[in-house]
């Protein structure tokens, strides 16, 4: 899904493109910055992967973004949304490549993505953080969400557990 880039104070969140399906990678697939997401992480650079995440700008269901400073135009991390079928809702994700930690950028992110929902007369933003992550806890309250329902689910190629929380801002 493609959209015209997100603006806020410090911050452009573009489209994703074939040239950044490393640096997505390199993000998802550190054991660090990835502890959360729900995928394993690959040891090595997976090819096949790779190729996956190359075609990520294109996908129909999913608009993925990178968010990236505007006066540099430098890389910190990555971001995507997804929008129910009636478009009253919008499902956010975040992740801010460790480099970039403790710079106030998921919330800056968030609330970026939170308003270009509003203005798209979305009803509700919703995010699922887990309830190991402090800092992604506190940028969803920072954010006005609340907690509606909680959820189990395994992370992909492991067998690890995760407990997620389901945080709902409306609109």
């Amino acid at each position: 899904m493609k959209i015209e880039p997100i603006e806020t104070s410090r911050l452009l969140l573009r489209g994703f493109t074939k040239e950044d399906a490393l640096w997505a990678y390199s993000i998802w697939n550190d054991p660090e910055m990835g502890e959360y997401l729900p995928d394993e992480a690959k040891e090595g650079i997976d090819p096949e992967y790779i190729k996956e995440l190359e075609v990520l700008g294109e996908d129909e269901e999913c608009c993925y973004l990178i968010p990236v400073l505007k006066d540099s135009k430098q890389r910190i991390g990555t971001c995507s949304f997804m929008i129910s079928e009636d478009k009253r809702i919008y499902d956010i994700a975040y992740c801010v490549h460790k480099d970039f930690w403790c710079q106030g950028y998921a919330t800056e992110m968030a609330q970026g993505m939170i308003e270009y929902a509003r203005v798209q007369g979305a009803e509700k933003v919703t995010i699922w953080v887990s309830k190991e992550n402090v800092p992604s806890k506190r940028v969803a309250v920072k954010c006005g969400g609340r907690i509606i329902t909680e959820s189990t689910y395994q992370k992909r190629g492991t067998n690890i557990t995760m407990e997620d929380y389901l945080y709902e801002i409306l609109l």
